[in-house]
């Protein structure tokens, strides 16, 4: 499978051959479906607290006297049934996180790009190189790429320009070809990618 190269004016200037194999059956799926569950895990902060019977501030008096009051017996300030008391079986700080095996990763992210390609969602530029990191230029570069939607652009390392000049844009995203993952390649409507990029990303997707 070829891609073919644009410049930032969005007119074509080569062919750029895929080298790993495309996924072309079922095969993947459910990889696919581990690995992002995975990720949408890990962005959870698991820091819901509450406090149990043993953790509320109060005193170990008892309300009142045990008999003869016609009130129902009562043994402690911090019970569950009174207002301002613990919790019982309340959240406590956790780790959601779930772990995936490297060669799952790999085979969900191969599968999450071939789709992709297959879809015609990735665009591919010689060179992302802004002159200023102003977002005028930048937006100026995404129409004539004509680039709609959500769209992810990745580079092949972090460029301070392109980092400015796109941060105040909606729906637009950065990624790195060694930070891309799989929940990355399946959100956006569009998949940019510089050379270099896709270059590196295809190297990590060879590898057994």
């Amino acid at each position: 499978m070829k891609i073919a190269i644009k410049n930032l004016d969005g007119k074509e200037q080569g062919e750029l051959e895929v080298k790993f194999p495309l996924i072309e059956d079922g095969r993947g799926t459910q990889a696919v479906h581990d690995v992002v569950v995975a990720y949408r895990a890990a962005q959870r902060s698991g820091t819901a607290s509450t406090k149990n019977v043993g953790e509320v501030a109060g005193t170990n008096k008892k309300p009142w006297r045990q008999k003869g009051t016609g009130r129902a017996r009562a043994g402690s300030f911090q019970s569950p049934l009174w207002v301002g008391g613990g919790v019982v079986f309340g959240p406590k700080p956790r780790d959601f996180g779930k772990k995936v095996s490297k060669k799952t990763k790999q085979l969900a992210l191969r599968k999450a790009l071939s789709e992709r390609l297959k879809a015609g969602d990735v665009v591919v530029v010689d060179d992302f190189k802004l002159n200023s990191p102003k977002t005028k230029e930048f937006v100026g570069v995404i129409s004539r790429l004509e680039l709609k939607g959500t769209t992810l652009i990745v580079s092949a390392g972090v460029d301070k320009n392109l980092a400015l000049a796109s941060r105040n844009v909606p729906n637009v995203a950065l990624a790195t070809s060694d930070s891309l993952n799989t929940y990355d390649i399946l959100h956006p409507g569009k998949l940019l990618f510089t050379r270099n990029a896709f270059e590196k990303v295809q190297q990590r997707l060879s590898r057994e």
